[in-house]
């Protein structure tokens, strides 16, 4: 689509019920990034209230029109994803705006390939539109969906704002408060973390999630009636409900001794075969969904699913030709007296999928008019590279998706919930822990991707001896393998600290996923290297990983920027000092603005002597310092003790608990208070 154009949603599909808006956009260094927003305006082109502006730290409405996604890994980088259930949207609402903005005085012009899309419930792509002219602007509305008489059109609009999000709500009725306001709600919100409140002070009646700062995010007007009233700090927009979330340390038990075992809901020793295993994993995923809507939104809003009352099946007998099938399990959902269907089929303990079986689901569901078959195995699927091949009859007017799901995926979604962002109650808190404790049990055959796959072992060999040949098909094996790990690895990661951990893709690599793994493919056979990297949220650079399959090492380091001010010799000794409980074989390396390179040792040879990281030119400038562990890989293919997946995700937790955590988190300059106005 070109700038301005519009086009009526009916025209691209005829199942247009829900749609998925993706955002993306890439970055030459890795590291660039925006935040989406959503509006809903009504016929003046406004917000109702606050509750109709929807971003990060409020990310779903309550009537499930609306649900912010996250960021999903695609072939180059991410893209931020937003489900709207467009038959939920109430009848007042005119126009939903849908943009993103940049911070601490970023610009979009810094983007590469800034772009909107826009797909229906089967997952096609309906239409694409391109931002070439974002330039300096720290806020864009992409595009927007509107109501002409019945029907629902897409609008491309573009339009950017230099005065950030903070003009762009206010174009639309989100009052942003004033700077003293907004000084004092800071001041109190600092009070608040540092205090404790006496045993004669009124108890709040709930306490506001204070996950971002004041300049970021614009708060909400006050409700209007309010005269007389003691001014208070405005809330930031949220969702309505406080939220449970597991203690973070774990209550002592009553047990007489370790032999004894907790009785859990979800027993796994009866397991003996992977039959078993399948159909028990069915039901206790399925079972926790239908209870837990939270849980179950994360999962399905991604595939089409409505926001609604959902009841799960297991076993369910359909007819197909002289013989029924039986898929592993049935969700559906209604909404409004329409139903939504999904087939699911399992696999675990790295069992993979039958295509005719996959194939004999979509054709059951095609003719019985449900809307997805979701698969969900330990494997990780990858963007262009599907798991299963099937055959769509074209010449039917309804459509069926193809979903897939990693257990890692599920685990990684339990987690965000239960430790970090919570749920509405404590029983579904004690159901999704239940479930992961069930997921993450040895016998539960439920461990994620755990295998490189059978070209693992000669490419390996092909390198030692130095036989592999550019364009040998079964390196890209090997390179789709490790795509999958380093995904799997991000879902781990990302779970265990709550905060978003994704791959990095560098805009100069190319968007074409199947190029881009030709030539890493063929890069594998010239040097022998495996190499990635992850953005870790709130970390100061990107946590790199190389394994070099010559010599058997995995190397994780990281880079973080030279400060701004001070001298270079505090700034070695503070590193040194931050680094006290990191591993004494620690490589550190001093980065320079010249060819050479700078000085370099491990941490143990460090520690009495900083001095050592500086460069004997005094005229040598300082970029920055890397920090570098080495480790042996493992030689399996597998997830085993000896396995190179069980290395890599040892390798990383390692370097972050023991390094990374210990680093200064990316500094930002604060702004004054008419300057952060003024920008956004």
């Amino acid at each position: 689509m070109i700038k301005g154009s519009n086009v009526a949603l009916t025209d691209l599909s005829d199942d247009i019920g829900s749609v998925i808006v993706g955002l993306g956009w890439a970055s030459p260094t890795g590291e660039g990034d925006a935040d989406v927003s959503v509006l809903l305006l009504d016929a003046n082109g406004k917000v109702r209230s606050d509750s109709d502006f929807y971003f990060y730290n409020h990310p779903v409405a309550a009537d499930g029109s609306v649900q912010l996604l996250g960021k999903t890994p695609t072939a180059d980088g991410s893209e931020d994803r937003i489900s709207f259930d467009l038959t939920a949207v109430p009848s007042e609402i005119d126009r939903i705006v849908v943009a993103a903005s940049r911070y601490d005085g970023a610009r979009f012009g810094e983007l590469e390939d800034v772009r909107i899309t826009l797909a229906d419930a089967a997952g096609e792509n309906l239409c694409r539109f391109a931002v070439d002219d974002a330039g300096s602007v720290t806020a864009v509305i992409f595009g927007e969906l509107y109501r002409r008489g019945e029907e629902w059109k897409f609008r491309a609009v573009g339009q950017g704002y230099e005065t950030g999000l903070a003009g762009l709500a206010t174009d639309f009725g989100v009052d942003i408060e004033d700077d003293a306001a907004a000084e004092a709600e800071e001041a109190l919100g600092a009070a608040e973390g540092d205090e404790q409140p006496d045993s004669t002070s009124p108890a709040p009646t709930e306490e506001p999630a204070r996950q971002v700062t004041g300049e970021d995010i614009p708060a909400p007007r006050r409700p209007e009636g309010e005269v007389g009233e003691p001014k208070k700090p405005a809330a930031r927009p949220r969702t309505a409900k406080k939220k449970v979330t597991l203690p973070k340390t774990v209550k002592k038990t009553l047990a007489e001794n370790d032999s004894w075992r907790q009785a859990r809901l979800f027993p796994v020793s009866v397991l003996k075969n992977d039959r078993d295993r399948e159909m028990r994993a069915t039901s206790v995923l399925l079972s926790v969904m239908a209870q837990v809507p939270e849980f179950s939104r994360r999962l399905t809003a991604g595939f089409g699913a409505p926001a609604g009352r959902m009841e799960t099946f297991t076993e369910v007998s359909l007819p197909h030709g002289d013989s029924p099938r039986r898929p592993d399990g049935v969700i559906r959902v209604e909404r409004a007296g329409k139903l939504w269907t999904a087939l699911v089929e399992t696999k675990t303990n790295g069992n993979a999928l039958k295509a005719d079986q996959v194939q004999a689901y979509m054709d059951i569901a095609a003719r019985r008019g449900y809307e997805a078959v979701i698969t969900l195995t330990n494997d990780v699927a990858l963007e262009g590279s599907p798991l299963v091949d099937v055959k769509i009859d074209k010449r039917r007017k309804h459509k069926v998706a193809l979903w897939h799901l990693s257990w890692a995926e599920v685990v990684h979604q339990a987690q965000m919930l239960i430790r970090h962002e919570g749920v509405s109650d404590a029983a579904h808190a004690w159901l999704l822990q239940e479930l992961l404790h069930y997921l993450q049990h040895e016998n539960s055959g439920c461990h994620g991707f755990q295998n490189m796959g059978p070209a693992w072992v000669p490419v390996r060999n092909g390198i030692d001896d130095e036989t592999l040949c550019q364009g040998d098909a079964r390196a890209l094996e090997v390179v789709e393998s490790w795509e999958r790990l380093i995904r799997q690895v991000c879902l781990r990661l990302g779970g265990e600290l709550g905060q978003k951990v994704l791959p990095v893709q560098r805009a100069k690599r190319g968007a074409d996923p199947r190029e881009r793994r030709n030539r890493l493919a063929d890069q594998l056979c010239l040097d022998g290297r495996l190499q990635a990297e992850l953005r870790i949220e709130g970390t100061p650079g990107v946590l790199a990983i190389s394994a070099d399959l010559r010599t058997g090492r995995l190397r994780t380091s990281i880079e973080t920027p030279a400060p701004e001010q001070g001298y270079p010799l505090s700034w070695a000794k503070r590193l040194v000092r931050r680094l006290a409980e990191a591993p004494a074989d620690l490589h550190v390396e001093t980065r320079v603005d010249s060819e050479t390179g700078g000085p370099r040792g491990t941490l143990e040879r460090l520690r009495p002597e900083p001095a050592d990281l500086l460069p004997k030119d005094n005229g040598t400038k300082i970029t920055g310092f890397r920090l570098s562990l080495l480790k042996s890989m493992g030689s399996g293919r597998g997830n085993a003790e000896s396995g190179f997946i069980r290395s890599v995700d040892d390798a990383v937790h390692r370097f972050y608990t023991t390094v990374v955590i210990h680093l200064d988190a990316p500094t930002t300059r604060r702004a004054p208070s008419k300057e952060r106005a003024a920008t956004g």
